[in-house]
């Protein structure tokens, strides 16, 4: 399944699917469901006039992030995965570039989040809801760290906001960070890599995996060769 696209806005490579669920590999800058402004295209809509079927929405990436994202086929398979969702019994992974060089080899954010008026997240002890984000160093860059982050709850924009929390904003962040240093970047730099879900009644351990993009890969090379060599 892994070689199957679907096509549209552009080829969308279809990670994994079955009578239940359908998982695929979200580019950045593609809303994952309709926007407000209805004229543009969302990654549920072309999936879903390419497949001929209604899907049900189970969790969202941000516009600009790339990487993993299931769609349920059934109303039955929406509601159990909701319900996984909700219990915390999805492993999700993501590899982020952020500003800064972070100390030490791993770290928790155990920050609680609420929203604020300008649609930004933000730490707010007394008001926000429980929200806690683990991270692995997996390398150092002169001014940057890369990170695999787990997220242990899902809330919006949740990695972003605990990131800039802690002063180091995910680079190409324009809503979290420094937007005239966040605009020189070409995307926002945050990967959803893979999601594990164990599927009832089989119990069949499921893990999708995206690999890095050629757009996230060649920020990268930017920042470990500024010269070009």
């Amino acid at each position: 399944m892994a070689s199957a696209t679907v096509t549209g806005y552009q080829a969308i490579p279809v990670l994994f699917e079955n009578d239940d669920l359908i998982a695929v590999d979200k580019p950045d800058k593609l809303a994952s469901i309709p926007e407000r402004n209805r004229e543009k295209i969302s990654l549920l809509t072309i999936l879903s006039e390419t497949l001929g079927r209604k899907l049900y929405t189970v969790h969202r990436l941000d516009k600009q992030v790339s990487g993993v994202i299931l769609f349920a086929k059934t109303p039955e398979a929406h509601r159990q995965l909701n319900l996984m969702f909700e219990h915390r019994q999805v492993q999700k992974t993501y590899m982020a570039l952020v500003h800064g060089e972070i100390a030490g080899e791993r770290g928790v954010i155990d920050k609680p989040l609420r929203r604020f008026g300008s649609g930004r997240m933000g730490v707010a002890v007394d008001q926000g809801k429980p929200s806690v984000t683990e991270f692995t160093v997996e390398e150092r860059l002169t001014g940057y760290t890369r990170v695999k982050v787990s997220p242990l709850t899902g809330r919006k924009h949740q990695i972003r906001a605990h990131f800039f929390g802690i002063g180091h904003p995910i680079v190409g962040d324009t809503l979290y960070g420094d937007k005239s240093l966040q605009k020189a970047f070409p995307r926002l730099m945050l990967h959803a890599l893979s999601i594990r879900i164990l599927l009832a009644p089989v119990g069949q351990d499921v893990a999708v995996t995206s690999e890095i993009p050629i757009s996230f890969s060649e920020v990268l090379r930017s920042i470990r060769h500024p010269t070009g060599r």
